[in-house]
């Protein structure tokens, strides 16, 4: 596969972000937000902030983009369109854990340090809206498909509840205590109809509930052991995958709410007969330079396997990474103590397709958002994209380049790699 590359450009450690309309991509630069044309990479627009930028997000219309300056507890907002609008929030004792956009991208939510609250900030009459008691500051809160109610998690008196709002006036629309112990996480359904929650690590538990509040499942997939590690919808909504600490992902389907099929990641490949494992070997050139390449290689095949130390907590073990391609039809899951080996399920045939085992620990797996292909990054001067096709390694030939996080543009022709103060882009054009 051939892909072009930019030249390299500064970052500060956030990775670049498209703007959703795939016209942008802003980056920044220390105190800087450099907002550049995504066909040439000319700078458009250049924003001075008050401090050093630890977030960056667009508005879901590409409008306003918002600057986090989390250590002075501030945010900064600025237009695209009218490069003398501006919009500064400061939240002063009271301290700013995080920043992003309602899904109208005219008010802009912050939680507060300690999860004091939660406040809405409005863009479009500078009024405010306070929210207790939310539970996290950067996970926690979800919102419907269509943007008209947010779902947020939220801890009072030892115990959870699930709290909806309406996005146009933020009143509460539902409220309900929902059973769990100390819930980790919860996530709209993108069809609409269902909110996933999932427990503590320490306990396998996972509940979905309608909007209003009724519990429709509840499911536990074995106990007194370490729980759910990783949790996603497919873009239709029709499954749900849940990765766990016992290395398995379970798929669930939206209609019955039971186990579509059980993925086992083992540490010898011996099936099924259409799997395809893709090692990376290296092989020196001429002069001192090295030249990878995916070599297929025959069946039973062992996957390296690391077993994490007992005493220390968060062990690398389990499913910590389950996505789903813009289709539906696969998705890519990372098996912790596996961390050389990326696995791709097919669900049209309920079986595993392919097994890329490349020579580092895999930084980055991202599906195209258009077209059926996947991109790697393992921190090194390579990148790798996979479709059902074939699988290729590519060198990125700038040097001293290290390939840490991914981020596709929109239209699925572009991907930036970023390493921890450069970025570049990489072009490939339709498949």
């Amino acid at each position: 596969m051939s892909i072009d590359f930019s030249e390299v450009y500064r970052c500060n450690g956030v990775t670049p972000q498209y703007s959703p309309s795939g016209k942008y991509l802003a980056t920044a630069v220390d105190f800087r937000l450099v907002v550049r044309d995504v066909e040439t990479l000319n700078v458009v627009q250049l924003f001075s902030c008050l401090d050093k930028i630890q977030h960056v997000e667009w508005s879901n219309d590409s409008t306003f983009i918002l600057c986090g300056m989390y250590k002075r507890a501030m945010v900064q907002a600025w237009c695209i369109e009218q490069p003398d609008w501006t919009c500064k929030i400061d939240e002063g004792p009271a301290g700013i854990a995080s920043a992003r956009w309602s899904p109208e991208g005219r008010e802009i939510l912050t939680v507060a340090d300690f999860n004091i609250r939660m406040t809405v900030w409005s863009l479009a009459n500078k009024s405010c809206t306070y929210i207790k008691a939310p539970k996290f500051p950067n996970k926690g809160c979800t919102f419907s498909p269509d943007g008209n109610f947010m779902a947020l998690l939220e801890r009072r008196d030892c115990k959870d509840f699930i709290s909806i709002f309406g996005t146009q006036q933020w009143s509460v629309a539902a409220h309900f205590a929902i059973e769990t112990s100390d819930a980790a996480d919860i996530s709209w359904s993108p069809d609409g109809g269902n909110i996933c929650v999932w427990d503590t690590v320490l306990a396998y538990k996972m509940l979905v509930y309608a909007p209003d509040g009724r519990c429709l499942t509840k499911h536990e997939a074995y106990e007194n052991a370490l729980g759910i590690k990783s949790l996603n919808w497919c873009p239709s909504g029709q499954l749900l995958a849940v990765g766990s600490f016992d290395q398995v992902v379970r798929v669930f389907n939206h209609l019955t709410w039971k186990v579509t099929v059980e993925f086992s990641h083992r540490s010898n490949l011996k099936g099924p007969d259409k799997l395809v494992v893709y090692r990376e070997v290296e092989e020196k050139t001429e002069g001192e330079g090295t030249h990878a390449r995916y070599t297929v290689c025959a069946l039973p095949q062992a996957v390296p396997n690391q077993k994490p130390p007992c005493d220390k907590p968060n062990p690398k073990l389990g499913v910590g990474f389950a996505a789903w391609s813009v289709d539906s039809r696969y998705l890519v899951t990372r098996n912790d103590n596996m961390p050389t080996a990326v696995w791709i399920w097919d669900m049209d045939s309920l079986e595993l397709a392919t097994v890329l085992l490349q020579q580092d620990p895999v930084k980055a797996t991202v599906w195209d958002p258009v077209h059926l292909r996947l991109a790697i990054s393992t921190g090194g001067s390579r990148v790798y994209v996979w479709t059902p096709d074939g699988a290729s390694c590519v060198h990125v030939p700038l040097p001293g380049f290290h390939a840490h996080n991914i981020a596709w543009n929109p239209a699925g022709t572009v991907f930036v790699l970023a390493d921890k103060d450069t970025f570049c882009c990489s072009y490939l054009g339709d498949p």
